[in-house]
């Protein structure tokens, strides 16, 4: 419950499973953010989806205020009904609000048409990845359009998304803000040992296994020859019913090693900090958070060579487009030392000059105070 003494400002984050973060880079976003808001001053409130017995019920972790809410489906359906009920609880408060996605975008019409101020994080072009399906490809186009027409403040994640942008709303409202990571300064090697792998004596690559994340490109590649080091894969790989899984698996030498998911945040740390490289292959989408949290750890990089990536990666990177070009740039990076201290420096560097979650943050506050101001004048006038 607020005091009526209390003159934060509040800003109400909607659109993701909620805080402790342990589900995606969402969540990871709306923890850093709202802890850094916390820390300057501000109330800020997460709307979290649980699947506990009873209804919604409000408490508070590690300063951030949650809205705990009962919706234990956690496919689409789910997510709608949460999205649904969390937007018209916090309408009902008329406090600002910072929505991350837009797979529900057309519910943010409610906001719109209640005069509420929403601040929408645009994610990459959702609806263009084929994984989804015709139909729900349909549904996320439709949701960009309206988040993009209803949004009072549109937040791109990568330059090439605000030019994208731009076909779907006014230059004017549209700020471009990226993903962050914290450093890795050190890590323990004992859950690399644990997982078969020696220190510097691996790559690694972290990404769903589908095909517009290169991967069956990437493996075909390192497998192209003998190479004396090892190739990490984390991610779900079932031969038996995908068959582009299935392809990975079988282009694969004995050198390639599928980890299988993982998700607790300090062996995925150890992983990075103890690879000798890290491999990238996205082709869709705007900043993404893996190839952010290989800058922070300090990896050389081998990514596709697309505008995405070039742009986030920059001098961090080697860029392929064959698997031929897998195949040499893994060849130098394993070879020559100099090359590999080379890019780390430059992953580093580039992670320090843009990605780090203080700077992302306070580019958030920037924005959510700005969109403050101007709805308290238009109040006024």
């Amino acid at each position: 419950m607020r005091q009526t003494n209390d003159t934060r400002p509040v800003v109400r984050i909607l659109g993701t499973h909620g805080v402790p973060a342990n589900y995606g880079g969402f969540e990871t976003a709306a923890e850093n953010v709202a802890r850094y808001l916390v820390d300057h001053g501000w109330r800020a409130i997460v709307y979290c989806q649980t699947d506990h017995a009873g209804p919604t019920f409000e408490d508070t972790w590690q300063g951030i205020e949650r809205v705990n809410i009962s919706v234990p489906d956690k496919g689409w359906t789910g997510t709608a009904r949460f999205d649904w009920i969390s937007i018209w609880h916090a309408v009902r408060r008329r406090d600002l609000c910072l929505t991350f996605g837009y797979n529900t975008g057309v519910f943010n019409l409610i906001q719109w048409i209640a005069g509420v101020p929403n601040v929408i994080n645009m994610d990459g072009i959702e609806w263009s990845r084929k994984r989804w399906g015709k139909l729900r490809q349909a549904i996320l186009y439709v949701g960009e359009r309206f988040a993009a027409w209803t949004g009072t403040e549109l937040i791109a994640d990568h330059p090439e998304l605000n030019t994208y942008l731009q076909t779907r709303a006014p230059a004017r409202k549209i700020t471009t803000i990226t993903y962050g990571a914290h450093p890795i300064e050190h890590a323990s090697s004992a859950p690399v040992r644990e997982l078969g792998l020696e220190p510097d004596g691996y790559l690694t690559l972290i990404a769903r296994p589908i095909p517009e994340n290169s991967i069956l490109e990437i493996v075909q590649g390192f497998s192209a020859r003998k190479r004396g080091v090892k190739l990490a894969l984390l991610g779900n790989y079932e031969a038996a019913s995908d068959p582009y899984h299935r392809a990975v698996i079988e282009a694969a030498s004995d050198e390639v090693v599928f980890l299988g998911a993982i998700y607790e945040p300090e062996r995925v740390q150890s992983l990075r900090y103890h690879s000798l490289g890290y491999l990238h292959g996205h082709t869709v989408g705007g900043t993404n958070p893996s190839l952010v949290e290989a800058l922070a750890a300090g990896n050389p990089v081998i990514a596709h060579d697309n505008k995405y990536n070039a742009w986030v990666a920059g001098a961090a990177g080697l860029y392929f487009s064959t698997p031929d070009d897998v195949d040499a740039h893994v060849d130098r990076l394993i070879s020559d030392v100099d090359l590999r201290k080379q890019l780390s420096e430059n992953a580093l560097t580039r992670h320090q000059d843009e990605f780090t979650w203080d700077r992302v943050a306070g580019q958030y506050e920037a924005l959510l105070r700005k969109t403050l101001a101007r709805t308290t004048n238009k109040k006024r006038a």
